[in-house]
């Protein structure tokens, strides 16, 4: 059986808090005897030293020890994603006839066309990426078996896609209009609408937004459905879900189908909000009617497979759910991360400018969180403990405090 995931651990970890016991090393004992399910629909339980282990190791180096000291990436492209190289192979098949198409040929192919750059895929990558992915197999979508399922209870599971969204005028920019994309997240057992928004630009930044609103509307789901897209794949999406304990999985490559609610829903918003004669006018007013369009139509409206509004079923679970309240502290989950060495002056540098630590940390290594929009905000993390807000080096005042110390 293969080594437990990080979600997984932070979950196990996550349990402790509410387990009963008067003590860390009871309530220990009593997660001991909890069975999990894991990524695979597996069900998992750890001996009470197991868990220990973990909590140590967390309370003493955060998030970054829980992972076997193995590489965080292993198995990953650091570049070329499985599904940029099937969107490459896509464009070369059709011009190879069936009998000379040799893995090579398509390989430089690619490189020739400008549809892959060696430096960003070895041949190395290539070759396990057709193996690992069955992207040559013209059976592989044939033979897969599909299963239809559903949760049991809400947020157990999250779907979530992107969908190409109306073109509309940038307020940023002058010329012809800008075509839009909606990040949305859906509900596995009430089909409930968590969050959708449109944004102009798919990246790290929108994700975040989109799943920080889904988070604080909905709740913490059990576990996050997504495909393999670059915004799905990125460090920020893996570093909330682990800080959550929410499990984040990823469908086959090119297997839209996997995740067939989301695209059931994207149909609708197609045929039942696009249609409409909508204000395109900017950005806001797109997203201002697509949320009224989603609480109080598709949400409050009965679906045909549950017999009842998906706002009604998601309502039946409402104890079941684990909500995050908002505070400074829980907008921090969805900051950014990057690691720092202290100097001896207790400074560290960051973005080219210097900062003080709110304590002395000189020499040792810390961890600092930081808002995307606003990286003058910086707290800062050691071994898992917050430790307090940086502030910007002012040489001057440090200076005259000096020299009142010096007089009294």
């Amino acid at each position: 059986m293969k080594h437990p995931s990080i979600y997984l651990k932070m979950r196990v970890l996550g349990a402790i808090e509410s387990a009963p016991g008067k003590t860390r090393v009871k309530r220990i004992q009593h997660v001991a005897e909890t069975t999990f399910i894991d990524e695979d629909g597996l069900r998992r339980c750890f001996t009470w030293r197991t868990i220990q282990t973990w909590y140590s190791r967390y309370m003493k180096n955060g998030i970054t020890s829980m992972n076997n000291h193995s590489r965080s990436d292993k198995g990953c492209t650091r570049k070329v994603t499985p599904e940029e190289l099937s969107e490459a192979l896509e464009v070369a098949l059709p011009q190879f006839r069936e009998k000379k198409r040799n893995k090579m040929g398509l390989y430089k192919f690619c490189i020739e066309k400008g549809l892959l750059q060696k430096s960003r895929i070895a041949q190395t990558t290539y070759y396990r990426f057709l193996t690992q992915y069955d992207l040559l197999s013209d059976d592989a979508k044939e033979n897969r078996r599909r299963l239809a399922f559903s949760m049991q209870y809400a947020n157990q599971l999250w779907q979530a896609d992107t969908m190409f969204g109306p073109h509309i005028q940038d307020a940023n920019k002058s010329g012809s209009g800008k075509q839009t994309r909606l990040i949305a997240f859906i509900d596995d057992a009430s089909r409930v609408l968590c969050h959708g928004e449109f944004f102009f630009e798919e990246n790290a930044n929108t994700m975040v937004k989109a799943i920080k609103s889904a988070f604080y509307k909905r709740g913490i789901p059990e576990q996050l459905y997504v495909d393999n897209g670059s915004i799905y794949c990125c460090q920020e999406i893996i570093l909330i879900c682990a800080r959550l304990g929410c499990i984040l999985r990823h469908t086959a490559v090119r297997d839209a189908a996997a995740k067939g609610k989301i695209e059931r829903f994207f149909r609708r918003v197609r045929d039942q909000f696009l249609s409409r004669q909508l204000d395109l006018s900017s950005l806001e007013a797109l997203n201002k009617q697509f949320f009224e369009w989603a609480e109080n139509q598709y949400n409050a409206t009965t679906h045909s497979t549950l017999g009842m509004k998906p706002i009604d079923r998601f309502g039946i679970d409402l104890k079941r759910i684990r909500f995050l309240p908002p505070s400074d502290a829980n907008d921090e989950i969805f900051f950014a991360e990057s690691l720092r060495k202290v100097k001896r002056d207790n400074t560290f540098s960051f973005q080219g400018l210097r900062f003080e630590t709110p304590v002395n940390l000189q020499e040792k290594q810390i961890q600092i969180r930081y808002e995307r929009h606003n990286p003058s905000t910086i707290v800062i993390y050691y071994k898992g403990q917050r430790m307090g807000y940086a502030k910007p080096l002012d040489p001057v005042a440090n200076g005259l405090l000096r020299r009142k110390e010096n007089k009294s």
